[in-house]
């Protein structure tokens, strides 16, 4: 009887622990399941790219079948969440992902429909006289070349798209550039309604700092270049030895420019900018011109003559306004807007300003060197707004660049740049004065270079010397009584009566308000060399007076976010 009690209590203990067993085997976690979640954007034309999102997906892109309707589509790129898909010819409205032995629909609510604007793929230089109309999209496969004394006009509205360096058919990775060479002609004249957009060919919320080439006009006015020397950026021909002040190269009137600004190499000099302009004539109408998210400088000007007015240079990752190798244009109303979180690894600058590198001629060239170094850069520029720190800058490396912030003005290399009516806030430096005696110092003594009416605020350092110039003749020169130049502690910002929305990259109003003394008691520049008849009368520090907001309608400050696929 004690015996098979034993057992009758063994076999209960056995049966305890695999009921025991079995409950913890109850809480494995159940199969990840594939889902789609979203489509961005919901309308877009054949050849454009979209961003499934969703859950499961395979890391591995030709692991992943994608059908629009029953048509498959190209997978670009792939995560566990999202899915980079170019949208194929005949597309269907009912996206279906297939990944891992399962399928899924993208839900009714977030149906796809077809742009009804083709995409055009211009892959082949321009050589005879074309139009570009707002009834289509246009794609830029590598450099593109207007040649041979075309003219491109571009219809108000129209869209174009600048392929990456993978869409360049000749297989050089260059990335999509537009390139109007001399004698020929860009006639891009949007409306404040219906501006012409350059942008990104990538899906919004997957754009990014050059993803294309940019802009690039070649002229024929003078550089202090050698013939022999070479473009930036992989572009091809040279300086030259053209001489012709008036030349035109076009218009470009409220236009954008977004996402361009590409390294081809890790070699020094081989980015292109937003906008590129090679000895450009003041014959060509350039206003109302937005550069975004630039990948190098927003606007460099190689030389040249050209003017401008309304100029937008925003979230750019290097130089905003850059101006060297003779330019002696003029330029009214401009504004730089920065992210504080990116910044270049040459140290980023609003202003950067050279004649060339070394900035003189070495007595080994002597006078016959190529132009003798003339013309020197000796632009104007008056009304110009600069926003970089709302609070105290910082000048280590920015958290999402390569390199520091550095100057609001870097004055070097003999330049002659006049810069009036201005204000700078934010930046680590006001201003760098930098160069030798017999170069950028003399143009100074001379009043060749020239700053007067220009506000400084919230700097690290206000005004510094380097090179041969020391910090005391770089303050006497900014402090010069008549100049009415004035500097604004960080403690003092607050008077200066910015709107409040300056610094919202989202969605800013740089107006200052309408008792701000920028506005009112301002102490402006006047006649000299602002009495050419290109300036308008603006008699306030930087490139609002308050209640004249001509950002309006025309701009767009999230560009990335855009569908420009409707």
């Amino acid at each position: 009887m004690q015996l098979m009690k034993r057992w009758q209590y063994m076999l209960l203990l056995v049966g305890g622990m695999f009921v025991t067993l079995t409950a913890c085997d109850n809480n494995d976690e159940p199969e990840a399941v594939l889902s789609i979640t979203g489509i961005n954007p919901t309308t877009a034309p054949v050849g454009s790219t979209i961003v499934i999102t969703g859950t499961n997906f395979n890391t591995n892109p030709s692991s992943n079948t994608v059908t629009f309707g029953t048509v498959p589509a190209t997978v670009n790129t792939a995560t566990s969440t999202q899915l980079n898909v170019t949208v194929p010819a005949n597309a269907g409205s009912n996206i279906s992902v297939t990944s891992g032995g399962q399928t899924a629909q993208a839900p009714s609510t977030i149906q796809f429909q077809l742009g009804n604007k083709p995409v055009i793929e211009v892959t082949s230089n321009i050589t005879t006289n074309t139009t570009w109309s707002r009834n289509n999209v246009y794609l830029i496969r590598g450099f593109i070349y207007v040649e041979n004394n075309a003219v491109l006009t571009i219809e108000p509205g129209t869209i174009i798209k600048g392929g990456g360096p993978a869409t360049d058919p000749s297989g050089q990775q260059r990335g999509g550039t537009l390139i109007i060479d001399k004698g020929a002609r860009i006639e891009a004249k949007g409306t404040a309604q219906q501006p012409i957009i350059f942008t990104s060919n990538a899906a919004p919320g997957q754009r990014k700092y050059g993803d294309w080439g940019g802009i690039v006009l070649i002229g024929r006015a003078p550089t202090n270049r050698p013939a022999s020397q070479t473009f930036e950026g992989g572009i091809r021909g040279t300086f030259g030895t053209d001489n012709q002040p008036n030349d035109n190269s076009g218009t470009l009137q409220y236009v954008r420019i977004e996402f361009g600004g590409i390294a081809l190499t890790a070699t020094a000099n081989s980015e292109i900018n937003g906008l590129t302009m090679y000895g450009v004539g003041s014959g060509t109408t350039i206003d109302h011109v937005q550069v975004s998210y630039s990948g190098d400088d927003s606007y460099e000007w190689f030389g040249g003559t050209v003017n401008a007015k309304y100029l937008v240079a925003f979230r750019g990752f290097d130089d905003d306004f850059d101006t060297d190798y003779g330019y002696t244009g003029k330029v009214q109303f401009a504004l730089s807007l920065r992210d504080p979180q990116v910044a270049d690894q040459s140290g980023s600058n609003c202003f950067e300003s050279d004649n060339f590198n070394p900035g003189e001629n070495t007595a080994a060239q002597g006078a016959a060197a190529p132009n003798n170094g003339l013309p020197l850069t000796q632009p104007i520029f008056a009304n110009v707004s600069s926003f970089a720190f709302q609070s105290a800058p910082v000048n280590t490396n920015a958290p999402q660049g390569s390199g520091p912030y550095q100057s609001a003005m870097h004055l070097r290399r003999n330049t002659a740049i006049s810069i009036y009516n201005s204000v700078f806030v934010g930046w680590p430096e006001g201003l760098r004065l930098d160069g030798t005696a017999t170069g950028t110092l003399a143009n100074v003594n001379s009043g060749a270079l020239d700053l007067q009416g220009v506000t400084i605020a919230n700097s690290l350092t206000a005004v510094r010397g380097a090179g041969a110039i020391t910090n005391d003749q770089a303050t006497a020169f900014f402090n010069t009584a008549n100049k009415n130049n004035r500097v604004i502690s960080t403690a003092d910002l607050a008077t200066l009566l910015l709107n409040a929305q300056t610094f919202n990259l989202a969605a800013p109003n740089p107006l200052p308000q309408a008792t701000s003394p920028l506005v009112t008691n301002a102490a402006t520049a006047t006649g000299g060399k602002l009495g050419d008849s290109f300036f308008t009368a603006a008699p306030y520090r930087g490139a609002f007076n308050g209640t004249d907001n001509w950002l309006t309608g025309w701009t767009n400050f999230d560009p990335q976010n855009t569908n420009y696929d409707r």
